[in-house]
């Protein structure tokens, strides 16, 4: 299978997963990472409190009617979204609208640590929530949106 003509190949930054308690799953995920989990950073615009494990986002709900406590109610914990790195992140959202892509939001917001981040919503990418985030020099996962 050949990637689509004239759309930048996106490294990949992280995974996210959805928990209910950072306190309760960062354990399990240290343990098989190897290594421990960043300090705990709120993402106001996601209504979460985030830390990564490596290159793996844990997501826990801190606002009640948040993205990420929406997703809880309905799914459960487990995979969230996939976040892929842009150095281009207006421009691509252009190139995905004009093929008819849906993002969850008319703009980027800010992630974590500064980022800017756009959702590509789930009816737009097979199910699954798509994350780019307009990318800055940093070790994979250690900054994500």
């Amino acid at each position: 299978m050949h990637p689509p003509a004239g759309l930048p190949a996106l490294p990949l930054d992280h995974v996210g997963v959805a928990v209910r308690s950072l306190n309760e799953a960062a354990p399990l995920f240290e343990q098989i990472a190897g290594h421990a989990a960043t300090a705990p950073v709120r993402v106001e615009s996601q209504g979460a409190e985030i830390s990564f494990v490596g290159a793996l986002e844990l997501l826990a709900p801190t606002d009640a009617d948040g993205p990420v406590a929406r997703f809880l109610a309905r799914r459960g914990p487990g995979l969230h979204h996939m976040a892929y790195r842009t150095d281009g992140l207006d421009a691509l959202m252009a190139r995905l609208r004009a093929e008819g892509r849906q993002f969850t939001s008319d703009a980027p917001t800010t992630g974590a640590h500064g980022h800017r981040v756009a959702f590509l919503h789930p009816r737009s990418a097979g199910g699954v929530l798509v994350e780019f985030m307009e990318s800055r020099a940093h070790t994979p996962g250690s900054e994500g949106g």
